[in-house]
């Protein structure tokens, strides 16, 4: 029953990472709901994210890659770059868009990582709650149908400049309260930023990677300190996989509905969730 738990886990986080419906609030509901027989959930809980860090990485390697090599080709020329923008000439030649798509994750990333370095505690401490969850899944869902439909959703990342990139990399900030969404909130701010939605979606996937693993190495230490037993080990490791399978499938499926759909069926969804904690916590 522990094993199947854990694949249960690593399917929730795998799924809500990726789609914008809040894998933190899923997981604080999961926990009230199924206890698994572990000393170090620190250890758990970074497993299922290094798990969402692989799958980001496995399905966007050829973009990764090539977002890297561009960068550490072209940063003699960074300042040129970010100061002319969209000129056409400078982003053909030799991947510059690339380059300074790079400089943008890393710009936006820096919000997070502040936010995260002065306020994760405070958070864990008194905001990881039912109804903290339930009051972010309903605004965060409301603010998606107000920017569905006021949203221009005309640019590509090349449109992207810093302002912009930031004001997506704050976004991301909030997402530290439980049942914001990552992925979800800065989506939201990449469409307010006028990028369309598989470009919002890409972005908001990218930003992913260095966030979940500044959060992931932060705790390390500890969990390699920690003395896990066998059992703790193979459930780490159930999940863990469970985890990857799932997320990239929810990569997969979530940028090709994008393609033609409106982002509003998942605003629904929070609305739908949110009702049914209150509910929990009103009977409870």
């Amino acid at each position: 029953m522990d094993y199947i738990n854990a694949i249960i886990f690593g399917i929730v986080q795998g799924i809500t990472e990726f789609l914008p419906i809040s894998s933190s609030g899923h997981l604080v509901i999961l926990h009230k709901f199924i206890n698994l027989p572990l000393q170090n959930e620190m250890a758990f809980d970074v497993a299922l994210h290094l798990a969402t860090l692989f799958a980001v990485i496995f399905f966007f390697y050829s973009d990764i890659k090539r977002l890297f090599l561009s960068w550490i080709e072209n940063l003699p020329l960074t300042p040129s770059l970010l100061k002319r923008g969209n000129n056409v000439d400078i982003l053909k030649k030799k991947d510059y868009e690339y380059s300074k798509i790079s400089w943008l994750i890393i710009l936006a990333t820096i919000p997070a990582g502040l936010a995260g370095w002065f306020f994760e505690d405070i958070v864990e401490n008194s905001l990881r709650s039912p109804l903290v969850v339930a009051v972010m899944l309903i605004v965060v869902g409301a603010l998606f149908i107000v920017f569905e439909k006021i949203s221009r959703k005309t640019d590509n990342l090349k449109n992207l400049n810093w302002k912009k990139s930031l004001i997506i990399g704050l976004a991301q900030a909030i997402a530290l309260i439980p049942g914001t969404s990552r992925s979800g909130i800065t989506i939201i701010a990449g469409l307010g930023a006028g990028l369309k939605r598989q470009a919002a979606i890409r972005f908001s996937f990218l930003l992913s990677i260095p966030v979940i693993l500044g959060a992931s190495a932060t705790k390390i230490p500890q969990i390699i300190e920690s003395d896990l037993a066998i059992n703790e080990l193979v459930i780490l490791a159930i999940a863990f996989i469970a985890s990857f399978v799932s997320g990239i499938l929810a990569i997969k499926y979530f940028l090709r509905f994008a393609e033609k759909h409106s982002l509003n069926v998942f605003a629904f969804y929070r609305f739908a969730l949110a009702a049914v904690i209150i509910v929990f916590l009103i009977i409870k």
